[in-house]
């Protein structure tokens, strides 16, 4: 099961609770199907859990009852009706004319009561709406075929304080989401808490991974400079050695040559525990430049 669907399903648990809510929910479902009209009511879902829901939904919300589904392949539910009366009962139920209504506009008045705006959008998203899964990234989108529609919902949301941003494709006009703490907010919104909760572990869990392997690479980087730093010293030390001998550097110089000698791939800081009386790493460091130096003058 998608990310999407189990949001779907989470969201189809919630009771359908008054009418009046029932209807703000469902005018988001009517809104945001693939066809509303004077004539027809067109919908396809995926959501087995949306499909059981949808006629206790309208049920509730209008009196009427929608035809049985039909099937298309096993994932696929149909809802269409062609009847008049019931479509102007849908119109109606939200302050409008079924024949007299041009283009689709989000009747505000509809939605006054506390809870109204959230159950609409949570109509608008089981019927449009997706989400990508977290763990590949964040993406929440709300797809809806009418731009009158989509731009008075993205002020809906903007009141809400989740601001959308806003694109059309093929003939749809889209509203989304791209930050995993707002879709997360969103979702919570809508009455999916434990999806957005699903959301935020996830950011969490990108999160950790992202500071392990910056962690990872400093620590490699680190490495590198260190191997680097010892097979340069150790370079200068042989040239040395098979040049002059290694007699010709000071006694102190001497011991630090050998040293690096004997542990080519140590780092300074085991190289100076390693001396004998112990150094300290910056003297250790000097005692190695000076060399490096010596080797660069002789050459």
């Amino acid at each position: 099961m998608s990310f999407s669907a189990e949001i779907k399903t989470e969201l189809c648990a919630a009771p359908i609770s008054s009418r009046s809510l029932a209807a703000a929910e469902a005018y988001g479902v009517l809104l945001y199907c693939r066809t509303f009209t004077s004539r027809e009511m067109h919908l396809v879902t995926a959501s087995e859990a949306f499909a059981r829901r949808l006629p206790k939904l309208f049920r509730r919300a209008f009196g009427t009852a929608l035809p049985d589904p039909s099937r298309s392949g096993r994932d696929r539910w149909i809802f269409h009706t062609e009847d008049r009366a019931a479509i102007a009962d849908m119109f109606a139920a939200f302050g409008l004319e079924a024949e007299r209504s041009v283009s689709h506009h989000v009747n505000l008045g509809a939605l006054e009561e506390p809870g109204a705006p959230a159950a609409f959008l949570r109509g608008a998203f089981l019927a449009g709406g997706s989400v990508t899964d977290p763990h590949k990234g964040y993406h929440l989108e709300l797809t809806c075929p009418h731009y009158s529609v989509s731009r008075e919902v993205h002020a809906i949301l903007a009141e809400l304080g989740y601001p959308p941003n806003a694109s059309a494709r093929a003939g749809s006009y889209m509203l989304y989401y791209k930050k995993a703490d707002v879709i997360a907010d969103v979702l919570t919104l809508l009455g999916a808490g434990v999806s957005a909760m699903e959301v935020m572990a996830a950011q969490v869990e990108r999160s950790m991974n992202n500071t392990v392997n910056r962690q990872i690479n400093c620590d490699s980087a680190n490495a590198d400079k260190v191997v680097a730093s010892a097979r340069a010293q150790l370079d200068a030390i042989l040239r040395i050695k098979e040049r002059f001998g290694l007699e010709i550097l000071p006694e102190k110089l001497q011991e630090a040559a050998l040293l690096r000698i004997a542990n080519p791939e140590a780092s300074l800081a085991d190289l100076a525990k390693l001396s004998y009386p112990a150094v300290t790493k910056s003297t250790l460091s000097y005692r190695l430049k000076k060399i490096a130096e010596f080797d660069a003058e002789e050459e």
